[in-house]
Formats: structure tokens, C-alpha cells, sequence
């Protein structure tokens, strides 16, 4: 396991206006590694932190990240009903006491579970104030008490970022929005984000453009729209330099929800706007399946996509219910998904400075406690247990032998001279006239392929 402490976090600081901050998952044993036999749903079966696999460790390959907003801020709402869930420690209030004893919590939870990372936005673990400057301040204690724990604990900040969606002054956007006003002061609030993401050392900076995008193009001037969000992520680039923060910037794309059409629609989406505003070099892509899902895609379809184009930053491990039409944030419990997202995380050797972050949330009706250790407990286990099998596949190469036959024809002659990029129209021509039969045509052989991929799950 990781080796982290639990009696590092203090028992005995008092928040203003509290009683003494007491632990809150003394009830839960620490989560270990019990082995495939465990009936445990407090142990993990398959994801052994310290196991090597090809040259590196669980935890380096899979590097698991807890997000605060889904773990520590859902209240188990939805459209049709009223919250279901509420936690002790949380008083419902917005003030600077509660959101100091939420941290407090979450990393007891990090500890407990045994993770090395976690996420947040700036306003999941701040209180917003009546000002910007006020805001600023919270924002600043907060993540003095974040950093001091950090320190204690070794638990590290895979990324931060800023809502610019959930506020008012966000309804018609952040970068996007056609005030010039509202965009100067969602500026601001990624600038203060970055700050605080780069006090914390956190890995990586994302943008999600949950409100950049169009209800109605009649209102709409989309190429206006689409320079001012290029000009808004430019600044975060130059800015990162200035201060010297060295995580990577990150943009996760999503088709809609809650607008109509988002302009990060999907990975080549994302991938095509920053390679027109000449940002592709500092810039990838976090990618969350729900999301691709929501873009009519499947499960895996925009993490091979990212990756085969040398674009995938980060993953966002999730999934969601194909028979809902919204973003249902749920755990992965599917061997299939967890082997086909592992699978390509092996195949381009780690995910560097990204990691797998579980923006996912309890389902309303499951308010227990333990219910938030099972959730992460479970994921992490079946994606550790594809891990398993994508390595095997990639080890004994059958899958990609398979595949890299389906093109043998680009090795030699024509095929060759194709793949390099130097043919003309003309020579293919000649080529043709001078091989006038009709292709043959070759079997795909997608059952053969989906069979053999099944003999590893």
C-alpha cells in the first residue's frame, strides 16, 4: 500500500464557530490489498499499489485521483427531487469553518483510501465571497490548509481548475460570454485558480467549458466566440510561464449539457481548435468517457483518439448509463471499459504528468458513508483488473499483431511510397493502369478481433 499516515492529520485544531475537529472514518478500516479471494467490499482483489507490471508500479500506471466536487460537495439532487444525501461534518452553511473542516475530511478520505492525488475547483473548496478580492482570500486560507496537509501527508494535487459555469455571471459563458465584462472576470478567476494549482504543485491545470458554447446560433457569432476562448487559454499559457508553474494545461471536451452545443465538442473537436489557434503545443486533452458517450461515441472512442494523436494529458475515469441522454458520472464496474481505457494507457507508457481522476458520484440513493469508500474501492479494483489484461495483450502482441496485418500492404511499393507522404495523384495513376485488376478484397475479421480481445478479460 501507500504509505501514508493517518495520525498526520490533527485531531485537536478548532474552526471558528465549530466544535474540535474529530475523525470521521474512524468506523472504516484502512483500505489493503487482500488478494482475489477477498469477499471484502473494504479491500482491493486486484489493485496491488506496489505490484510491478512492465517496469512500473499499480500506482504509477494507474495514478488514482478523488475529486472533491462529486466526493465531498454532491448533496445526491436532481432535476425531479430534493437532495438524499447529507454528511456529518458538513453544516450546510458557506462559510470559511465548513469548507476548512470539509478539507480536513477529504484528506482523511485520501489517507484511508490510499490514494495519491486528488482534484478540485476553486469554488468546490472555497466559499465565493461578495467581491473577487474576498474571494481570493478564502481561496488562499483554504489552500494554506491544503498545502499544510499535502505536507503532512503526501497526498499530491493531480489538478485544479475553475468554475465558470455555475455562477449567474455565467450564463452565456465564461471565455465565450458576450461581455467583455463577465470575460475579464473569468480571467481573473483563472488566473487565481492557476496561482493556487501551482502553490500546490498540482500537476496539471484544466479547462472544462461547461457554458462555452450556443443555445441559438441567431444570438450566436461563433467565430467571435471560438477567438475569444483561443485568446482566454492562450493567456493561461503565457501565464504559466511567467510564474513558473510546470503542470500541464489541459482542455476536456464535452458535445453538451447544460448548453445545446459546446464548443469542445469531442477530442478531434478540441484537438482541431487548438491546432487553428496554434495551441497544440502546450495544450492536451483531459478525457472523460461519460462525455463521449454524450457525443454518440463509445466508451473508449475519444481516449484512442487523443492518444493516437499524441493528445491524451489526462483521463477523467468514468462512465455512464447508455439508456439516459445526460451525464450520469458513474463509477467504472465494467472489465470491458476498464481494460479498453488501460489498455491504451499502456500502449503509450503511462500518462506522465495526468492520472486517472474519479469524477464520479454516488448514486442518490446510496447515502452511506461507506457507500463512498465502496464506490472508489470497487472502481479501482476492476480497473486495476483490466490493467492486468491490457498488459497481457500488449506483452504477447496478438491484438496489434493482428491489427498491423491489416495494413502490410503500406510496407513496400506503392503502399510505401503512400505512406510516406511523397506520392502524386499521377503516379497513382500510372499505378492503376499499369495494375488495372480490382483490389481484392480483405476480410476486417472484427468477430476474430473481438473474440481474441474477450480471452483476456
Amino acid at each position: 500500500m501507500i504509505l501514508m499516515d493517518l495520525e498526520r492529520i490533527p485531531t485537536g485544531i478548532v474552526f471558528e464557530g465549530s466544535e474540535q475537529y474529530k475523525k470521521m472514518f474512524e468506523s472504516v478500516p484502512d483500505i489493503s490489498y487482500k488478494g482475489p479471494l477477498s469477499q471484502d467490499a473494504l479491500s482491493f482483489r486486484y489493485y496491488n499499489a506496489t505490484e510491478v507490471l512492465m517496469g512500473k508500479t499499480m500506482k504509477e500506471w494507474l495514478k488514482f485521483s478523488v475529486c472533491f466536487w462529486h466526493t465531498f460537495r454532491e448533496s445526491g439532487s436532481d432535476p425531479f427531487g430534493a437532495p438524499t444525501i447529507s454528511r456529518p461534518w458538513d453544516d450546510g452553511s458557506d462559510t470559511l469553518s465548513n469548507a476548512l473542516r470539509r478539507i480536513r475530511v477529504a484528506f482523511e478520505f485520501f489517507v484511508k483510501l490510499g490514494v495519491e492525488y486528488y482534484t478540485f475547483h476553486d469554488v468546490d473548496v472555497a466559499p465565493q465571497g461578495a467581491t473577487l478580492m474576498e474571494s481570493n482570500e478564502n481561496l488562499e486560507k483554504v489552500t494554506d490548509l491544503m498545502l499544510e496537509l499535502q505536507n503532512s501527508t503526501g497526498v499530491k494535487l493531480l489538478w485544479g481548475t475553475a468554475n465558470l459555469f455555475s455562477h449567474p455571471r455565467y450564463m452565456c459563458g465564461g471565455s465565450t460570454n458576450p461581455d467583455p465584462h463577465v470575460f475579464a472576470r473569468a480571467a481573473s478567476q483563472v488566473k487565481k485558480a492557476m496561482e493556487v494549482t501551482h502553490k500546490l504543485d498540482g500537476q496539471g491545470f484544466v479547462f472544462w467549458g461547461g457554458r462555452e458554447g450556443y443555445q441559438t446560433l441567431l444570438n450566436t457569432d461563433v467565430s467571435k466566440e471560438l477567438n475569444h476562448m483561443a485568446t482566454m487559454v492562450r493567456m493561461a499559457v503565457d501565464y504559466k510561464k511567467k510564474i513558473g508553474f510546470q503542470g500541464q494545461i489541459l482542455i476536456e471536451p464535452k458535445p453538451r449539457e447544460p448548453m445545446k452545443h459546446q464548443y469542445d465538442y469531442d477530442a478531434q473537436t478540441v484537438i482541431g481548435f487548438l491546432k487553428t489557434h496554434h495551441l497544440d503545443q502546450d495544450v492536451k486533452l483531459n478525457i472523460e468517457p461519460n462525455h463521449s458517450q454524450l457525443a454518440a461515441h463509445e466508451f473508449e472512442h475519444d481516449i484512442v483518439m487523443a492518444a493516437s494523436l499524441g493528445m491524451l494529458g489526462s483521463i477523467d475515469a468514468n462512465t455512464g448509463s447508455e439508456s439516459l441522454g445526460w451525464d450520469t458520472d458513474e463509477f467504472i464496474m465494467d472489465i470491458r471499459q476498464a481494460t479498453l481505457l488501460t489498455k491504451t494507457v499502456v500502449e503509450i507508457g503511462g500518462l506522465g504528468k495526468g492520472g486517472l481522476n474519479f469524477d464520479a458520484k454516488l448514486r442518490r440513493e446510496s447515502t452511506d458513508i461507506q457507500d463512498m469508500f465502496i464506490g472508489h474501492v470497487a472502481s479501482m479494483d476492476i480497473l486495476a483488473r483490466g490493467l492486468r489484461s491490457a498488459i497481457a495483450m500488449v506483452e504477447e502482441k496478438r491484438l496489434s499483431d493482428m491489427k498491423n496485418e491489416r495494413y502490410v500492404g503500406y510496407k513496400v511499393g506503392i503502399g510505401a511510397k503512400i505512406e510516406s507522404g511523397i506520392v502524386t495523384f499521377e503516379e497513382l495513376e500510372t499505378y492503376c493502369l499499369a495494375h488495372d485488376e480490382e483490389p481484392a478484397t480483405t476480410s476486417g475479421k472484427e468477430e476474430l478481433f473481438k473474440a481474441v480481445f474477450n480471452q483476456y478479460l
